[in-house]
């Protein structure tokens, strides 16, 4: 009888384990984002450059965190995992990534976002041909990859220097109008292809907030009391203010959260030193520009 009750405790104590071992849940993986883009993705002029480099993926070794570094802290907060990796170098096109860089980023992603040049093309400012050629290459690829892919384009901000010096097709115009015309170019590339899900409207909550009075609209004239300045130095590229606002519209489009969420204590903006009574505007400008599309 000893014997008997020995061999069967035995029996159990090898089946149990295998069979604890085997229903422990695998962690999940962490969803993958890529980002594409130049100084404007960067963070460039601005502290946000190298914000928290080290929990994003730089594929070029230069040590950038930017706006995919404030993603990844927004994402954190929300309890989210995202695994973050960026491609950009400051000045060029999407036909540059495409004819330089693309063996990097030839792999399957779930998101990916893509910032073309400020002025579309260099040489001939506002002028989509060649966004209209390689954003449909890349969206190709990208789907090749993975056929669920979501890629979204970015549609940056009115450059002040082109809107208040002159020499620009924009010198002379309203301030928000370069903004537009940039959005409705993305709009048009993203006609192109279905596997565009969507378009981030960068410049439009740029728009938003100056035309709601956050933002002061022309940082030549000096800079309103109680207002920010969305641009850098050069009134060209981003201050921490406008890269800030530029995440929270990628933040709300990727993961559907209202931005809102983060609230006033939000670890980003405190990094960064911004004020904290702004914080919880510029995340209810991006709600709501979200909402308007």
């Amino acid at each position: 009888m000893k014997k008997t009750l020995a061999a069967l405790l035995a029996l159990l104590s090898c089946a149990v384990v295998p069979a604890t071992a085997q229903t422990a849940a695998a962690p999940a993986k962490p969803r993958t984002i890529l980002f594409v883009g130049n100084s404007f993705t960067q963070g460039a002029h601005s502290a946000v450059r190298n914000y928290r480099a080290n929990v994003v993926t730089d594929l070029n070794g230069d040590g950038y965190g930017g706006v995919p570094a404030l993603f990844k802290t927004f994402t954190e907060e929300a309890g989210l995992d995202y695994a973050v990796s960026l491609e950009t170098q400051g000045g060029k096109p999407l036909g540059f990534h495409w004819s330089e860089r693309r063996q990097l980023l030839d792999k399957a992603w779930d998101v990916v976002i893509l910032q073309e040049l400020s002025t579309l093309d260099r040489d001939k400012p506002g002028d989509p041909t060649d966004y209209r050629t390689y954003g449909p290459m890349f969206a190709a690829m990208f789907a090749r990859a993975n056929p669920k892919v979501d890629v979204q384009l970015m549609a940056t901000w009115s450059r002040a220097d082109l809107v208040y010096l002159p020499g620009s097709p924009w010198s002379g115009k309203p301030v928000a109008a370069m903004a537009l015309d940039l959005r409705r170019a993305t709009d048009g590339v993203r006609s192109l292809s279905p596997v565009f899900r969507g378009v981030l409207p960068v410049g439009e909550a740029w728009n938003r907030a100056i035309a709601a009075g956050i933002a002061d609209p022309n940082p030549y004239d000096g800079i309103a009391f109680g207002q920010v300045d969305l641009w850098a130095y050069d009134h060209y590229h981003a201050s921490p203010y406008g890269y800030y606002l530029e995440a929270l519209i990628v933040f709300g489009r990727v993961t559907g959260i209202d931005p809102t969420t983060l609230g006033a204590k939000e670890r980003g903006a405190d990094d960064l030193g911004l004020d904290p009574r702004l914080v919880p505007i510029l995340q209810r400008i991006a709600r709501d520009q979200l909402a308007a599309g």
